[in-house]
């Protein structure tokens, strides 16, 4: 078809303004997959025309096999759209499309599980790959009620919006017919298919369902009661939070292979299922599960009940999902300490990016829906995150409350922008929110405090990134050392107006810490020793005191050796495990990618040492032996019957020169992972070997690992001290780039953060890559490659600073 178009705004505004769609009546034909790569379907498309007689296009980017407009037919499709020409008053549309690039095409795909060859689809549409399926008006703001009908295979199960399905027998298939949705946005809609294994539970007036491939039945068995909890739990406060029930009794959640993260599709979620960890998983894993979790819950709300009208409004749909999932997790399970680890998390990877080349407003201009696909991003999703509790800070959460159950309350299933929200917070709170709009989400980069004294008096000095700080509520804490620990005789919630503001605590205490409980998005500056980040008193003290470390080292203000000694301060008193998981692995980030190489041997070692120390935690122990095999030399004696730490073992074995070739045999032999051969390529990519890294990348390059493996892949390819055999990977990922997006954003961002040189390469690379993101680049490949650019280059200035 070469070429397929981006859609405009213009475009967008000028179609909605055109056109009301009534319906679409989904016919999905999956028949062939078992065998071949087709899917088939027939879209028609009920629709009205505000001017009769005027002209404009359907989005069909698959293979259009026949088409007619109110009985006539049309022509070609041309650039993934079909023209329309002298539309009725009335109209209806009718497309039969075939899509057959279902392995690395967009929209949706096909795969088939190593462990019994069983067949599984799924499909994905966000931001607009609908189009690459089926005929729609893929656009956020022309929403309507999606009827599916489904011929699958007979013993195949299919999921889609609606719920439960009306099934008949057609010959050796069954045909699915589907309740109409809701009004939703095409990207919200999905069709996922496949000899599914099924757990249902019921949970007050909620039918929960939770699906995966057969070979993973036992893990899933295993987690249910688990999700399920979760899944109850954030129905029950998201119902309250918002005024608004979720408003269909069947939830279904579907975990499926080679899928990239999880999609909010509207009653039906798609997770990878690599979220079924198929060892027990640890605190950190388990919290993030149920984040994730929440997320995509939120967006019932948050992007398919309200949709934003553009893709400028992004922040609308992540943002919100992205804060509501910690606001949940905190508040309504286990899990209380969310924010804490949201902090210690992707909050650091937001001031990163919002620190560097890609920083951008948390809403901006999107020209078109390519460029949508770009702001996916530290950005959108946790600062995003951060400003919204900063937002509820601000106004309180009482009225942030009524603010959003009014929101829901009068545009559900309808499309919003920004200013239909600030009316309502608004009205909630009484507060003026032109100036915090402005600042907060039209104004891109980081605040930063500090304190100065007046006469003995803490005063916050505040400087925005065009002048005055933001306005905005955070709190500063005042410590005093009492038998070796720090302990918080004082708070105090400041209101930043000004550059300076006085602060109500008491002169003369032992500490004091800026953004206590973590209240705002900003950076603080002293930046906190090691000593007093192992002294403060709780785990989000703590982790401000960490983040201000790590704030630091981007910037270049502090060394690699006094993050780590800071994070070992904080690791060796922290009480929450999954917190101190996340401080683990920032300790091996900062061994492995930022210090420098002379100290790498020291560091390995002592944290190797308060790895050992650990593990005789239990709620730690199997983190704490992850690391440890991770950066430890002594790995052999690790080895146990716990499979997941065999396979990071073999890795480090790998690196280290070990030729672990029998060893990995005997494990796939025995590992009843159906994706063990991802775990083989892992530790393939380790070797020190030229001929090992050669057919990995090739690999990598050829798409033959699947996409959730790519990350733990790549992260065993750019290995420490392998300068010389990685030397060359440098003009091998510049010459990917141009395609690197094939598939889709998630690919894209993937394959471009994941294959970017680590090692090998010195600033001058560095520099040709930011280069090349001037070039003819996907957007979400250009912005990933700025972004993962400027990180590795602040890395490279770490390990030349003694």
């Amino acid at each position: 078809m070469g070429e397929v178009k981006s859609l405009t705004q213009g475009e967008a505004e000028e179609r909605a303004g055109l056109l009301d769609v009534q319906r679409y009546d989904i016919a999905v034909d999956l028949t062939d997959l078992p065998t071949g790569p087709v899917v088939r379907t027939v879209s028609t498309i009920t629709f009205t025309c505000a001017r009769p007689g005027a002209s404009t296009f359907v989005d069909a980017a698959a293979r259009v096999l026949g088409a007619t407009l109110n009985g006539r037919e049309l022509g070609p499709a041309a650039q993934g759209r079909l023209p329309l020409d002298d539309l009725a008053e009335s109209n209806v549309l009718v497309v039969e499309c075939e899509q057959a690039d279902t392995r690395e095409g967009a929209g949706v795909h096909k795969a088939v599980d190593p462990a019994d060859g069983e067949v599984y689809l799924w499909m994905t549409f966000e931001p607009d790959q609908a189009r690459f399926v089926w005929a729609c008006f893929d656009q956020p703001d022309l929403k309507a009620p999606h009827a599916f009908t489904v011929t699958a295979p007979t013993g195949w199960t299919v999921t889609s919006n609606s719920g439960a399905a009306q099934t008949e027998a057609a010959g050796s298939s069954t045909v699915w017919k589907f309740a109409p949705t809701p009004p939703l946005s095409p990207y919200n809609t999905v069709v996922n298919a496949g000899p599914f294994h099924q757990v249902r539970r019921s949970v007050g007036e909620y039918d929960l369902g939770l699906y995966c491939r057969r070979s993973l039945a036992a893990v899933l068995e295993r987690d249910a009661d688990k999700l399920f909890t979760v899944t109850a739990e954030g129905l029950q406060f998201f119902g309250e939070q918002f005024g608004m029930p979720f408003p269909q009794s069947r939830y279904d959640q579907v975990f499926v292979p080679e899928f990239g993260g999880a999609m909010e599709n509207f009653g039906c979620v798609t997770w990878a299922d690599v979220h079924l960890r198929r060892n027990p998983p640890t605190p950190s894993e388990d919290e993030l599960q149920a984040r994730i979790l929440l997320h995509e819950m939120a967006h019932m709300w948050f992007g398919n009940i309200v949709t934003m009208r553009w893709w400028d409004d992004l922040w609308l749909n992540e943002s919100f999902a992205e804060f509501a999932a910690n606001w949940a997790a905190a508040s309504a399970t286990r899990h209380t300490s969310a924010w804490a680890r949201h902090l210690t998390d992707q909050k650091l990877e937001a001031y990163l990016a919002d620190q560097g080349p890609v920083s951008h407003p948390i809403r901006q201009p999107i020209r078109d829906v390519a460029q949508a696909m770009s702001i996916f991003d530290a950005i959108t999703y946790p600062k995003g995150a951060s400003v919204l509790r900063q937002l509820q800070v601000y106004v309180g959460e009482e009225a942030f409350r009524a603010g959003m159950t009014s929101y829901f309350s009068r545009f559900a299933w309808q499309n919003t922008t920004l200013q239909d929200l600030v009316d309502e917070l608004r009205a909630a709170s009484g507060k003026d929110l032109d100036a915090w709009r402005a600042g907060w989400l039209e104004t891109a980069g980081t605040d930063r405090f500090t304190l100065e004294f007046a006469a003995g008096q803490p005063v916050l000095v505040g400087q925005g990134p065009a002048g005055a700080p933001r306005p905005q509520v955070l709190a500063v804490g005042a410590y005093r050392e009492q038998d070796g620990t720090l302990v918080r005789e004082a708070q105090q919630l400041v209101e930043v107006e000004a550059a300076r503001t006085p602060v109500d605590l008491p002169a003369g205490a032992d500490f004091y810490l800026l953004n206590d409980d973590d209240l705002t998005f900003a950076s603080t500056r002293p930046v906190a020793s090691a000593e007093v980040a192992g002294k403060l008193p709780t785990t989000i003290a703590r982790a401000v005191a960490v983040s201000s470390i790590w704030d630091a080292l981007l910037a270049g203000e502090v060394s690699a050796g006094q993050t780590f000694s800071g994070l070992l301060a904080a690791l060796r008193v922290e009480t929450v495990p999954s917190i101190a998981e996340t401080y683990l692995t920032l300790a091996a980030n900062v061994t492995e990618l930022w210090s420098p190489a002379a100290h790498r041997e020291r560091q390995a070692e002592e944290l190797a040492e308060v790895c050992r120390d650990l593990a005789g935690q239990p709620a730690l122990r199997a983190a704490a032996l992850r690391t440890l095999v991770r950066v430890g030399t002594d790995v052999e004696e690790l080895i146990g019957d716990d499979i997941e730490l065999r396979w990071r073992a073999l890795v480090r074995l790998s690196e280290l020169g070990v030729d672990t070739g029998p060893a990995v045999s005997d494990l796939l032999a025995s590992d009843p992972d159906p994706d063990a051969k991802a775990r083989a390529f892992a530790v393939r990519a380790a070797a020190p070997d030229a001929e090992s890294k050669a057919e990995v990348w090739q690999a990598l390059a050829n798409r033959e690992v699947p996409l959730g493996a790519v990350r733990s892949v790549t992260t065993a390819f750019w290995r420490p001290g392998q300068d010389e055999l990685l030397a060359g990977y440098g003009e091998k990922y510049l010459a990917l780039l141009p395609t690197i997006h094939a598939g889709g954003m998630i690919p894209g961002l993937y394959y471009t953060e994941g294959m970017f040189p680590l090692f090998g390469q010195d600033q001058e690379f560095v520099d040709r890559a930011l280069a090349a993101t001037k070039a003819d680049l996907a957007p979400v490949v250009a912005s990933t490659l700025l972004g993962r650019a400027d990180e590795v280059s602040r890395m490279l200035r770490a390990r030349n600073r003694e």
